[in-house]
């Protein structure tokens, strides 16, 4: 009998905990994505390529260090004091950790589909129509904003429905064609074809009714009334992007001037759409180079505020939703070397990106044989660059004894030396730089160290960042949760735990969209 009445409260226990689990999975599951509110009139886009919560919270110490602290803390982002937030999960079609293709096509269509697939379902037969495209059917103005090439996977997936992100030659004729008023960032990867031997796409663009735009000067000088531009800086790297955000000189154009121009061309009585993408945070992760994903990250926020100020002249009319479609490298604020320290101000003696050593690097081993190359005569150079030196022993004595002694400026220049190990490593780095070894995919050993980047380069950058208290995890993205940022029309549907896909069905039902006619 006892055997009995245990059996049917173990039973009754069982019910109990599957209906809790069940309802637990059921509110889990539910997100909000519908809207019965006044369409907002003017909404933004801001996509973090690569931007996760490392990335940010990495951004915002920097900025307290910058204020001069020693003490652990964080001077918040713009973005980051929007006030509704979520959190999404990135995955695509066919892979737990996403490729920008599907990541940025759920953002803009509110569909999966596979890795390096543009615009498109899995079979690369059914086009799915984004909120841009939607935008502009409805007669708002559409702009595309991007730090990397304009024909990259993030801006072609609000324009382009194509089978491969590779495909950059017919993207950038499909730009043309979307009849979109503003593209400004970097240039095309491939304005004549994969041989060379294509028509011209800036050409085509012109054809279109285009006014094409390569310096800054004609830039700051475009007026309100020019009805489709297409921008490009007037340097862009060997990828057609613009330089990275440390990198940046006064001719370039920064991503918050690309944002406020776009604003100041697209604003009319109907509204506009604009979709802004910081690029570069995601290939300097992909590097593992803390300080250029920082200050690419700190650009992307400034372009956050020219988008906030004009929210201000607009209350009630605007939303502004920001994001990122999946973090890269696998950064965290933590490296074993340091446990529980980190030291963000050491990231501050870096002076340019891992691309800019790299130019450095290069001229070096243009100057020397191979063989003839000495670790010795790039040290002065690693030291102007990241603030890393090797010191003798009676110099690392002397700063010893003065450090003991509380010596603040001491303790600075120690922190920035060179182990033994450290040493080591650089010196078989150095080695394969000098041997031409750009590491491919297929050498695993040496791919795990180097991750196919100029090995020196890269050494240099995880010395620096491992001083600071910063790891990595990967030279590829991840596949954890990204943050959504929210303000404006609408913004309390953003918020709790959802895919990404569900954050292009709240853009289209705040703009007063209907998400079941998004493939076309």
């Amino acid at each position: 009998m006892r055997s009995n009445r245990l059996s049917r409260v173990l039973v009754l226990l069982s019910l109990a905990a599957a209906l809790v689990c069940t309802a637990a999975g059921g509110a889990f599951a539910q997100t909000v994505n519908t809207w019965s509110g006044k369409p907002a009139k003017y909404v933004f886009l801001f996509i973090g390529d690569g931007m996760g919560i490392p990335q940010i919270n990495a951004a915002e110490a920097m900025l307290e260090v910058k204020t001069g602290s020693r003490k652990p803390g964080v001077e918040r982002l713009a973005l980051s004091t929007l006030p509704v937030q979520g959190m999404t999960t990135t995955y695509s079609a066919n892979s737990y950790i996403t490729d920008s293709a599907p990541a940025a096509t759920s953002l803009a269509s509110g569909y999966k589909t596979d890795n390096g697939v543009v615009g498109m379902d899995p079979s690369k037969r059914i086009r799915y129509k984004s909120i841009a495209e939607m935008a502009h059917e409805k007669g708002l103005k559409v702009g595309i904003v991007t730090s990397v090439s304009l024909d990259h996977a993030t801006p072609a997936s609000f324009y382009a429905h194509q089978p491969s992100r590779k495909d950059y030659y017919e993207i950038s004729r499909q730009l043309a064609d979307s009849g979109f008023e503003y593209f400004a960032g970097g240039g095309f990867v491939q304005p004549r074809g994969k041989k060379n031997d294509r028509p011209s796409s800036i050409e085509y663009a012109k054809s279109k009714g285009y006014f094409f735009v390569n310096s800054k000067r004609d830039f700051l000088n475009l007026k309100k009334g020019t009805s489709k531009v297409l921008v490009f800086n007037s340097v862009l790297d060997e990828d057609a992007a613009l330089p990275y955000a440390m990198d940046r000189d006064g001719s370039d154009m920064s991503l918050a001037e690309l944002t406020e121009k776009g604003i100041e061309l697209l604003e009319n009585p109907k509204g506009f759409f604009m979709m802004v993408e910081g690029g570069k945070i995601d290939w300097a992760c992909h590097a593992n180079d803390a300080a250029a994903s920082i200050r690419d990250t700190l650009a992307f926020d400034e372009a956050v505020r020219k988008a906030l100020a004009f929210a201000g002249k607009h209350p009630g009319e605007t939303l502004i939703v920001v994001t990122g479609d999946h973090e890269c490298g696998g950064m965290s604020i933590g490296f074993a070397g340091t446990q529980y320290d980190s030291f963000f101000e050491k990231l501050l003696a870096q002076k340019g990106s891992f691309q800019a050593f790299d130019a450095k690097l290069a001229a070096y081993k243009k100057s020397r044989a191979s063989a003839n190359g000495r670790l010795e005569d790039v040290l002065p150079l690693v030291e102007s660059f990241f603030g890393l030196k090797k010191l003798d022993g009676a110099r690392k004595k002397t700063l010893e004894k003065l450090a003991a002694l509380g010596d603040r400026a001491s303790k600075d220049e120690l922190a920035m030396a060179l182990s033994p190990r450290e040493m080591k490593a650089l010196e078989e780095a150095f080695k394969a730089s000098m041997a031409g070894n750009q590491v491919k995919a297929d050498d695993e050993s040496a791919y795990l160290v180097y991750g196919g980047y100029e090995p020196f380069t890269i050494t240099l950058t995880h010395i620096l960042n491992n001083k600071a208290g910063i790891g990595w995890t990967s030279y590829s993205h991840t596949g954890v949760p990204v943050p959504v940022f929210v303000s404006g029309r609408g913004q309390e549907i953003f918020g709790g735990y959802y895919d990404n896909t569900d954050v292009a069905k709240k853009i289209m039902a705040v703009m007063g969209f209907n998400p079941s006619f998004a493939s076309k």
